[in-house]
């Protein structure tokens, strides 16, 4: 072969150039650095500072194979500079985009935090979780607690979903929050596939709103709706439960397609109804607590736990046009009962002839206050229509940014 084959072979042989990644054998180790073999008539040359970057935990022997990074490909001594963290780094880079389009989650230990969010690690790179998507960041702290509250969960371990890679700007942004979305929505995917209407759970009270209260059943929620509570009127959850309380529910409906438990806590208790011919009879004087006050009437709690109507019509004669006037919530009365239909939980009462003291009004004249029988009858619907069918779905607080 002659000399300008030689030539020609050699040029053509690609030589890598700064920031390409090549396989390369430690030939050498040493307070220095590393000596390594990359293939080509110059060694690569690791400095001590790189491999100080992988921690004491990552150890190299003679003879082993590693990725380098060629940072530069000739100093001011001659050497080739190459850089296994930048390598590794590039790895993590691709994992990275890679789990952003799959959308995988990982777990990770929390190793720092400032007043914006917390860092854990992803390999070699630092990932980065904004205050707005750690989970259970308590609302209204001010800056200084807020930054406490993060400091106190370094060392954690947590999961989480990588939400945006840029390599350029060296940004790599993680979230817990959507990570604990994912899983509790996988886990509430498994409930709902073995959980059964009409069977009974235990759980754990995991937050309560206006509308009712949800149950963690196990990784997923169930809404107890308010009118699911209790048979008697309920204003807020709070007046029966608490965060945190083990209760059993009866799981009252459930909706595969929108991905919602429906549970209930009054049907594992008695209904009062089934007493109401028992202990009550029409014409009988009873004493109820006014519960509240509408412009159709009123209506007042009785013993065993049930609501009765009492329409304006009832209330005095004249009819008032604004029972408010008279009644105020909270109220005792004496009522007599005037109409039962405990089939459809329905109870009817009237203190139009009897002593209560209340204000009195006077009928203008030419007026008439007669209530037609359809009134109501659609003031007593309203009363005792039940919501549970109105399953709200589950609203999910938002952590300080949130």
């Amino acid at each position: 072969m002659d000399f300008l084959t030689l030539l020609e072979e050699s040029f053509s042989t690609e030589q890598p150039g700064r920031g390409d990644i090549v396989t390369g054998v430690i030939l050498s180790i040493d307070n220095l650095g590393m000596l390594v073999d990359i293939g080509t008539k110059r060694d690569g040359v690791v400095p001590r500072s790189d491999l100080e970057k992988l921690g004491e935990d990552v150890t190299f022997k003679l003879g082993d194979e590693v990725p380098v990074m060629i940072v530069r490909s000739e100093d001011e001594d001659g050497n080739m500079i190459v850089s296994i963290s930048q390598a590794k780094q590039n790895e993590d880079w691709l994992n990275a985009e890679q789990m952003l389009t799959t959308e995988d989650i990982v777990d990770g230990f929390v190793a720092d935090a400032n007043r914006g969010g917390l860092i854990v690690p992803f390999g070699n790179l630092r990932g980065f979780i904004p205050a707005s998507h750690v989970i259970d960041l308590p609302r209204g702290l001010n800056e200084e607690e807020r930054r406490a509250h993060l400091m106190s969960m370094i060392g954690q371990k947590i999961s989480v979903k990588v939400i945006e890679v840029n390599r350029r700007r060296r940004r790599l942004v993680l979230s817990q929050r959507e990570a604990q979305r994912e899983i509790r929505d996988a886990s509430k995917d498994a409930l709902l596939g073995e959980l059964h209407e009409g069977e009974v759970r235990r759980g754990r009270v995991s937050g309560l709103r206006d509308f009712g209260a949800f149950v963690d059943l196990g990784g997923a929620d169930g809404l107890i709706h308010i009118s699911e509570l209790a048979w008697h009127r309920v204003k807020h959850p709070r007046e029966l439960l608490n965060v945190g309380d083990e209760i059993d529910v009866y799981v009252l409906r459930l909706d595969q397609e929108g991905r919602r438990i429906g549970l209930s806590l009054k049907r594992l208790q008695p209904n009062p109804w089934s007493q109401v011919d028992e202990l009550y009879h029409v014409g009988q004087v009873v004493e109820g607590v006014v519960s509240r006050v509408t412009q159709f009437g009123a209506f007042v709690s009785l013993d065993p736990g049930i609501e009765a109507l009492l329409h304006a019509s009832q209330i005095a004669d004249p009819t008032p046009e604004n029972p408010a006037e008279i009644l105020r919530e909270g109220d005792t009365i004496s009522a007599r009962i005037i109409s039962i239909e405990s089939h459809r939980q329905r109870l009817g009462l009237s203190i139009r002839d009897v002593e209560n003291n209340l204000p009195t009004l006077e009928a203008s004249e030419g007026e008439t206050f007669d209530a037609p029988q359809d009134e109501i009858d659609a003031g007593q619907s309203e009363a005792y229509t039940v919501q549970s069918d109105e399953l709200e779905p589950v609203a999910e607080e938002e952590p300080v940014a949130e």
